[in-house]
């Protein structure tokens, strides 16, 4: 019913700018809410930056200013442009999507564990 994979992580140097890419395929559900959720070793997973189904954005406090989260319908891909990076963005990333959006404007953005799909992750390390 939904396949994520994601693309674009590696390492950059702190400053650098990363862009993921996570290419969506999802039958039976005509609307859903897509997302970009890090998991960094010993720590959780948190949400990053998501978009609801009519195309509002939510994001991390500390991400906000530097991550923007963005949506291409024609080839149903989500991105996550990542500027001014810095060692502690370092993580997996991984792609989410859900038809059950409880998005907020706080922390968490999204319950890692009311999403219902889950891409592979891609790795992103930024070094000092």
């Amino acid at each position: 019913q939904v396949q994520l994979v994601e693309s674009g992580g590696g390492s950059v140097q702190a400053g650098g700018s990363l862009r993921l890419s996570c290419a969506a395929w999802i039958s039976h559900y005509s609307r859903v809410c897509m997302g970009w959720f890090r998991q960094a070793p010993g720590k959780e997973r948190e949400g990053v930056a998501a978009m609801d189904e009519d195309g509002a954005e939510y994001y991390l406090t500390s991400v906000n200013g530097r991550f923007t989260i963005s949506k291409v319908n024609a080839n149903n891909t989500l991105y996550l442009q990542m500027n001014n990076l810095k060692p502690e963005d370092t993580a997996m990333y991984y792609c989410a999507a859900d038809s059950y959006c409880p998005l907020r404007r706080g922390t968490p953005i999204w319950n890692s564990r009311a999403v219902g799909f889950w891409g592979q992750g891609t790795q992103v390390t930024v070094s000092s």
